[in-house]
């Protein structure tokens, strides 16, 4: 039985608690063998619900990637990209330490877990 319905912790409540515990987890189904991000109960698509959770080596590429332009006094200019995985799914995730409008597509990144409005959140660093 799933474990959302086990009354346990749901997946975008168990993918938190990972990144709480220094963790960046990443579900795959097992008779699917692939990987898939944003958390769900089941793989997109086909429904199946033989998931795991796996660690995630924090690799990727830029896919595509955006400059979101705000006033200094409301925190500044921040970048927002869609990174691949080497895994194989793309998430949509900040990549910091570099100008936001110099991010590029195909550049190599790598995460780290930090903070974003208190909680514990992906962020990019380029390699």
């Amino acid at each position: 039985m799933p474990e959302i319905l086990k009354g346990s912790l749901g997946p975008e409540q168990q993918f938190k608690k990972y990144l709480s515990e220094g963790k960046f987890m990443i579900q795959k189904s097992k008779s699917l063998n692939q990987f898939f991000f944003h958390p769900r109960v089941a793989f997109p698509g086909s429904g199946e619900r033989d998931l795991e959770w796996l660690e995630a080596s924090g690799n990727g590429v830029v896919h595509s990637t955006t400059c979101n332009r705000r006033l200094p006094e409301k925190g500044g200019d921040f970048n927002l990209s869609l990174i691949t995985l080497d895994e194989g799914p793309r998430m949509m995730a900040r990549v910091e330490g570099i100008d936001p409008d110099k991010v590029e597509i195909g550049q190599k990144v790598k995460a780290r877990i930090s903070s974003l409005k208190g909680e514990p959140a992906i962020i990019f660093d380029v390699l």
